[in-house]
């Protein structure tokens, strides 16, 4: 079998809690990361839910491959020590607020003079710059910040916030995996290193630039920006508050209770649709545009759809959209998307016995390849013997001497405040 794509790449990672994801893609494809946590561990164990035989989901899947090591980075000898595993690096990462390994003498500027093709990259809620850059936060903040969660109210008045899909804490560490590959080739090619910066709030406002961006367009008079020709060149809401009133574009129940996603937006694929199900009237009397037209606000054909689609079940309604060459999707819920024969048929669960729980693999395949399993999430510093060992070769005799001097995070010192700020 090839090498994994990212075989030989070391990266020392300076994290805490969700930020510290930002190395996992580059795990699963083979990369080498060494986890420095403070002498009490990274309290990330104990956050959020599911808790799984006493430690969290969260650290399980963003941390799965990881080696981790103890140091406590307000100790002059452990410093030395994070420096020469620097030097012994392609990356460091600081994942947390920035600044906090420059406080400590082993930021970017100081460690590129040990390893000038280093690359460093530091992610955080907010980042470097801006009003908020020193505001403590926690995952939601960035997605309602970019505006992708809109609060709700109960019955009795409390606002709450709604079931979602979390943005910025994933968008954020896939942002930051891309900028360290790419400044990692750079580096391999020039000799230089260099710095990359993201923020998750960054990153989440960015994965939605559909919705903004068409807001900003429509700031623009309506002789420059309009709709689309379906539409009468009609503006409508940005992204997918416009297609509440689709119709050909729409989410109808099948006879089993279960829901699938219709989509012949295009003239073709209507048209596909009608003439496969014998009922070519339709299309007759609603041939619509060539392309983008959901026959908005058809309330006719809309109480035709619901009753056509109400006559099979949605594993048919599949069946059938491969057959006419129809799209029409399957709705699932994050529950029951594991039964769906196409997740079957793309993903493997990485199992519990692997990792400590059940966990999805990287969906990125290699054609031919197998890419590497990652190993078990690590407890705090059960690699730190094993590291200095393999990058610093160092005996059994000097980690000793190290760790009775009070070094190795062996000292007094307890909390997060060994690697943060």
């Amino acid at each position: 079998m090839p090498t994994a794509p990212l075989a030989g790449i070391r990266i020392l990672e300076a994290s805490a809690l969700g930020p510290a994801a930002v190395t996992m893609p580059l795990v699963d494809l083979g990369a080498e990361v060494i986890k420095v946590e403070p002498p009490a561990g990274d309290y990330i164990r104990e956050m959020t839910w599911p808790i799984v035989e006493g430690v969290s989901l969260m650290h399980l899947h963003i941390n799965r491959g990881k080696r981790s090591i103890t140091l406590d980075l307000r100790n002059e000898a452990d410093l030395d020590v994070f420096r020469q595993l620097a030097a012994a690096s392609d990356v460091v990462v600081e994942a947390m607020r920035p600044g906090g390994l420059a406080r400590r003498g082993v930021g970017y500027e100081q460690l590129r003079e040990l390893n000038p093709a280093l690359v460093f990259c530091t992610i955080s809620g907010y980042g470097m710059t801006g009003p908020y850059r020193d505001l403590p936060s926690h995952g939601i903040a960035y997605d309602v910040w970019a505006g992708i969660v809109s609060p709700q109210v109960n019955e009795e008045g409390f606002t709450y916030l709604p079931e979602h899909a979390s943005m910025g804490i994933h968008a954020g560490p896939l942002f930051g995996a891309l900028g360290i590959v790419a400044a990692v080739l750079r580096a391999k090619t020039t000799g230089e290193g260099g710095f990359v910066e993201i923020a998750q709030s960054d990153a989440a406002a960015a994965m939605d630039w559909y919705r903004s961006e068409t807001w900003r367009a429509y700031e623009r008079p309506e002789s420059e920006v309009t709709g689309n020709k379906a539409d009468g060149y009609e503006r409508r809401e940005p992204g997918t508050a416009g297609m509440v009133e689709g119709v050909r574009y729409q989410v109808y129940e099948a006879a089993d209770g279960r829901h699938v996603l219709f989509m012949a937006s295009e003239q073709a694929f209507w048209k596909n649709f009608c003439t496969a199900l014998g009922r070519t009237e339709l299309f007759d009397r609603w041939p619509g545009s060539r392309y983008a037209d959901h026959a908005r606000g058809n309330l006719e054909l809309r109480r035709e759809l619901r009753d056509i689609f109400a006559t099979r079940t949605a594993a048919e309604w599949i069946d059938f959209g491969v057959e006419a060459n129809v799209p029409i999707g399957p709705v699932n819920t994050p529950q029951t998307i594991a039964d769906d024969p196409q997740f079957q048929d793309r993903f493997r669960w990485i199992p519990k016995e692997r990792l400590g729980a059940d966990e999805l693999p990287t969906p990125l395949k290699f054609v031919g390849e197998e890419l590497p399993v990652p190993t078990m999430a690590p407890t705090p510093g059960q690699h730190t013997d094993e590291v200095l060992h393999d990058v610093l070769g160092w005996d059994d005799a000097r980690i000793a001497e190290v760790r009775s001097a009070g070094g190795l995070g062996a000292g007094t010192g307890t909390g997060a405040g060994g690697t943060s700020a």
